[in-house]
């Protein structure tokens, strides 16, 4: 059983009255009256993250990927609160003090505010954060148009790249393994771009498991399929000079998640205004597919005229059986 399972067979049966609560499909609480709009993200070790040697990077990563469940709704995040749970080891005075000067970094980055948690002592060091922002409008999952265009922000994979080195896979021939390893603990977050989603997606998340397991999010509701261009996915020209030193492929690094990039459709009436505002915001956003009608298929990757196999593990999921 997958985490999507236990909330439709177990956890939604609580909200029937909670039209906030989005019957627990999208990725936030919305109180379109008092335009509250809530994320709550928990990151344990081994699990979310390898290990606790960089308690400053380390937070980094955990605020911006949580604020990046607001920012894909279209929703500026203001306020945050975190609980967490460590030892005297990850919580030293030493590993604190690299903690609040991040947490202070990331507060003026992204204009947040610590706003209350808890801590508690365990042998295993977790982080459970609350993003709150404030709108009347979000943009939901399961609202595709057929026909509409695929989008995503940034390019996918060196965040992957980067998990391998935390965990000491052995990858040879790079030069650049401190780059990944920085996008991994550092997500670009597009908050200029952000603001925009409103009027121009029709539905957005972001990629935190996967491209393919976070489109299927997206639509999961619906009876759409979708199709994905290949060689439209963006990767960076360091991953590109990676995988020819290599001789690797792509798609062994695009569909694994962590990258925290905005994937939205958009009607392809909107194309010239993406465009537009990809570049007065200086946002990388990269049209990547199609939405269809419900065909045999619910999604396939196509480089050309070509079908692709589809990949055996197309992103991360929670299993508890």
């Amino acid at each position: 059983m997958n985490e999507s399972t236990l909330i439709a067979n177990y956890l939604a049966k609580l909200v029937k009255n909670n039209p906030s609560a989005l019957k627990l499909n999208d990725d936030v609480f919305f109180d379109k009256k008092n335009k509250n709009v809530i994320s709550v993200d928990t990151y344990v070790e081994k699990i979310h993250f390898p290990n606790f040697k960089h308690p400053d990077l380390l937070i980094k990563r955990i605020i911006r990927s949580s604020i990046s469940d607001l920012v894909c709704k279209g929703v500026k995040p203001k306020f945050y609160f975190i609980s967490a749970s460590g030892n005297k080891k990850s919580f030293s005075n030493k590993n604190l003090r690299k903690i609040i000067n991040s947490l202070k970094s990331e507060q003026k980055i992204f204009s947040i505010k610590l706003s209350g948690g808890d801590t508690v002592f365990s042998k295993i060091n977790s982080f459970t954060i609350v993003s709150l922002g404030f709108s009347d409008k979000i943009v939901k999952r399961n609202n595709a148009k057929i026909n509409d265009d695929i989008y995503i922000t940034g390019e996918l994979g060196d965040s992957y790249l980067g998990l391998k080195y935390l965990q000491e896979k052995n990858l040879n021939k790079n030069a650049n393994k401190k780059y990944f390893i920085n996008k991994f603990y550092l997500p670009k977050i597009n908050l200029k771009f952000s603001k925009y989603l409103i009027k121009l997606a029709n539905t957005s998340i972001d990629i935190s498991d996967g491209l393919l397991i976070d489109l299927n999010k997206m639509i999961n509701k619906q009876k759409l399929s979708s199709e994905i261009y290949y060689d439209k996915i963006p990767i960076s020209s360091k991953l590109k000079i990676f995988l020819r030193k290599n001789s690797l492929k792509k798609n062994k690094f695009i569909f694994n998640g962590d990258d925290y990039q905005i994937l939205f459709t958009s009607s392809k009436f909107n194309r010239d205004k993406i465009d537009k505002i990809s570049k007065k915001t200086k946002t990388k956003i990269s049209r990547i597919g199609k939405i269809l009608s419900k065909k045999k298929f619910k999604f396939r990757l196509l480089n050309g005229d070509k079908v692709l196999k589809l990949p055996k593990t197309p992103g991360y999921q929670h299993l508890f059986s």
